[in-house]
């Protein structure tokens, strides 16, 4: 029985259409929601919490030890989505399991070799030996796909190697976040509240995330404005990635950029009530 979280990234969903499993879901990061579901399918014969570490489109954090607390209270598995903290999430960027002191305790980790390890294609799952083994026997993604190519493995070891050897750049990419946080704040945006490097500026309105993600371009900015369905109708947003290879000049170029179009649209100091009054959803 696979039980999993409302907003786990699409591939995820493609997976779980793959397999034979009954499928449920729990509303969104809702500790007391999981626990009933839990609760209702106690008498299935196994059960696995399915979740993101990192929202891509939110860029929330799952909270990860309530989670396997409940898994253990209900002898449940955990599936853990990394691929949007591999590499910077945690004090030494091993994810969003070291971040919430849960290292050992994740049954499966699925993560990218792209994102913070390089950009490039290929991923992996990480968990015991047997349920390693079984992915190998019965995964058809992985037996119907051809093998990564040598250079993309061995930069991706490389990447690795690197990301383990200093924290100097999740360092520098944490910094940069707050930086770009406290200042999109401070003129005006509004921001979802975190601590991860998405950060979606919220416009609610579909036409208005595009047209200002134009107008960004035409600054020199390049985002992308995202509307349903690839997020909740009525929950626009213009979703901006920080990089350790941004300097603070790039940031505060961005974030005046982001002020000119903002006070363009008149959405400055605007809260969600107020966008929505004037431009709908």
């Amino acid at each position: 029985m696979i039980i999993a979280d409302r907003l786990i990234h699409a591939s995820l969903v493609d997976g779980i259409r793959l397999c034979a499993a009954e499928y449920d879901t729990f509303k969104h990061m809702d500790m007391k929601h999981l626990r009933k579901k839990l609760e209702m399918h106690r008498d299935k014969r196994s059960r696995i919490i399915v979740t993101d570490g990192v929202f891509s489109m939110d860029g929330d954090l799952a909270p990860l030890d309530e989670i396997v607390a409940l898994a253990e209270e209900h002898d449940a598995m955990v599936l853990l989505d990394d691929s949007h903290a591999s590499g910077f999430i945690g004090k030494t960027g091993r994810g969003t399991h070291e971040h919430f002191g849960v290292m050992g305790k994740i049954d499966l980790i699925t993560t990218t070799l792209g994102k913070a390890l390089g950009g490039a294609s290929g991923g992996c799952v990480s968990g015991r030996a047997e349920l390693v083994e079984l992915c190998r026997q019965r995964a058809r993604p992985y037996l119907f796909s051809n093998t990564l190519s040598p250079v993309i493995t061995a930069a991706s070891i490389r990447v690795v190697d690197l990301v383990s050897s200093t924290t100097e750049r999740r360092d520098k990419l944490e910094a940069n976040t707050k930086y770009f946080r406290e200042k999109i704040t401070e003129a005006g945006l509004n921001v979802r509240p975190g601590v991860t490097p998405i950060v979606p500026v919220m416009t609610y309105n579909a036409k208005l995330a595009n047209d200002m993600a134009r107008d960004m371009y035409a600054e020199g900015i390049y985002v992308i404005g995202f509307s349903f369905p690839v997020v909740p109708a009525g929950a626009a947003r213009i979703r901006v990635q920080l990089s350790a290879a941004h300097e603070t000049e790039h940031i505060d170029r961005c974030v005046e950029a982001f002020r000119k179009v903002g006070e363009k649209y008149g959405i400055l100091g605007l809260d969600k009530k107020g966008i929505i009054e004037k431009y709908g959803t």
